[in-house]
């Protein structure tokens, strides 16, 4: 039987991140397990980078029906997050993807850079009815890597020009970066 449980990374490696270990997905039938093979080499091992990978969706807008949550849709910019919060409830839907939920959680990322034009096309969609679209309820849309990407921002310029009500959920001070558009 293999062990679902990963080997500790050295804390030098992961300095920054959340995560000790980097199981293998839930989903997934074959795991890597580290094994002796008598190559012993001296040298310290690189840090962790974090990678992120482009998602072209069909769609952005998340709907669902639970009597539970305060709002019938959502929209995650980003899969994964470098803040990497030990306790975040988001980490196993990585899994899904292939991933691990431990430090692939933080280090491989997914960005998806057309959420603006795929919003601004659902809220033109003949029908549609605006209620509040929750943002950052699966992974936080102010985490460092939006300072590149900037996706969360036009997702709210998109918002802006609609009069569209949201509600945002983070951790990142970015968010200040985006006061002008939010007008606070």
């Amino acid at each position: 039987m293999t062990n679902l449980c990963a080997e500790r990374i050295d804390s030098g490696r992961r300095r920054g991140r959340g995560a000790a270990v980097n199981p293998a997905g839930r989903f997934e039938r074959l795991r890597a397990e580290p094994v002796d093979d008598g190559w012993e080499i001296e040298q310290e091992p690189a840090p962790l980078r974090t990678e992120v990978t482009v998602e072209r969706s069909r769609s952005v807008l998340v709907r669902n029906t639970s009597p539970d949550l305060p709002f019938d849709r959502s929209l995650n910019p980003y899969r994964g997050c470098e803040h990497g919060c030990t306790y975040c409830y988001a980490r196993p839907s990585h899994a899904l993807l292939g991933l691990s939920p431990g430090l692939d959680f933080e280090t491989r990322l997914v960005a998806k850079p057309d959420a603006p034009g795929l919003l601004e096309a659902a809220l033109r969609k003949p029908g549609y009815r605006a209620a509040p679209i929750a943002i950052g309820t699966n992974t936080d849309p102010y985490q460092p890597i939006e300072k590149k990407w900037r996706i969360m921002r036009g997702v709210l310029e998109v918002l802006r020009d609609y009069r569209h009500p949201v509600m945002i959920t983070t951790k990142g001070s970015l968010v200040t970066r985006d006061l002008d558009i939010l007008g606070l």
